[in-house]
């Protein structure tokens, strides 16, 4: 996962727009209905038939990693209902929501996530950089409206290469220290093949080998797994990987766990997962969660 992306130069202020507030855990508006894919749990499923395969292919012996901490991670902004509408332009506009887009002048960064509350909207932007004039340009966009189950089209990328919002896969502090994580975490892993596993829509790969993950399978912590020695963080964490699993979200390093930047966290909360290893998971078929190709609702 990308880490926190910086400002983008500009040659206005902040003042220049209403505040917005950096890293701050969406205080409203639910990330996506309750019966959306992002809400539900995996503990049930069967699992994978090639489950074996997948998590040799990501590394067995491969500790977790995590992508996040007191100074790495994804910034999140949220803006309010005031922040003003900019128009963006895009390198690959086929695949990207035109907007326009509630950016603050100091949104801009290799990966941009902004929640709009007020809206109940997430709008997300891949390599978007701010323009003479106050106008944006960004590699992809795409806007998710957080009351809806709806997929983005499919083959259409979004800030990542599985089509997937950000948001809602990433472990945020608030929710870690209380103890209660409702949605899978983002991961990344070395390869994968192409094609995508719903709820992904898109895949940038062209390797065939069935032996790789594609882009949206989920795995899941082995219920065999102990976690009772862990510090409370970390083992919100780790109940949240049993209980609602990890996602495939693109590639890089194998088992890296996505997170929110936030200058809260404390290293030693964390550090206790990276004993975990691939061999503690196995990947689950979702098959049965879905109830439409297109749509992230899960059958009830």
């Amino acid at each position: 996962m990308p880490t926190a992306p910086g400002a983008a130069p500009s040659s206005a202020s902040a003042t220049d727009a209403p505040a917005a507030t950096a890293s701050a855990t969406p205080p409203a508006c639910s990330l996506f209905p309750p019966a959306n894919v992002w809400r539900a749990r995996v503990t049930g499923l069967p699992a994978h038939p090639d489950s074996a395969d997948y998590v040799a292919s990501i590394g067995a012996r491969a500790p977790l990693r995590l992508g996040f901490g007191a100074t790495s991670g994804v910034r999140v902004t949220t803006v309010d209902a005031d922040q003003p509408d900019v128009p963006v332009t895009f390198r690959r506009s086929a695949e990207s929501d035109a907007g326009p887009y509630p950016l603050p002048p100091s949104a801009g960064g290799d990966l941009v996530v902004v929640y709009s509350p007020s809206r109940c909207r997430l709008y997300e932007l891949s390599d978007a950089r701010r323009q003479a004039g106050g106008a944006w340009h960004a590699e992809t966009g795409a806007i998710f409206d957080l009351a809806a189950n709806s997929l983005r089209p499919a083959g259409w990328a979004s800030a990542d290469d599985a089509g997937l919002p950000v948001l809602p896969g990433l472990v945020r502090y608030d929710e870690t220290v209380g103890g209660a994580i409702t949605h899978p975490i983002r991961i990344t892993v070395p390869r994968t093949r192409t094609g995508y596993v719903w709820p992904a829509r898109h895949s940038s790969s062209r390797v065939k080998d069935r032996r790789l993950p594609q882009l949206g399978l989920r795995l899941r912590l082995r219920a065999t797994v102990d976690t009772t020695d862990l510090p409370p963080a970390a083992r919100a964490i780790a109940e949240a990987m049993r209980r609602y699993g990890v996602i495939v979200a693109g590639e890089g390093p194998a088992w890296e766990l996505a997170g929110e930047a936030d200058s809260r966290w404390q290293n030693a909360d964390l550090t206790p997962l990276t004993r975990l290893t691939g061999a503690d998971f196995e990947a689950v078929d979702t098959a049965p969660l879905r109830a439409a190709p297109d749509s992230a609702l899960v059958r009830g």
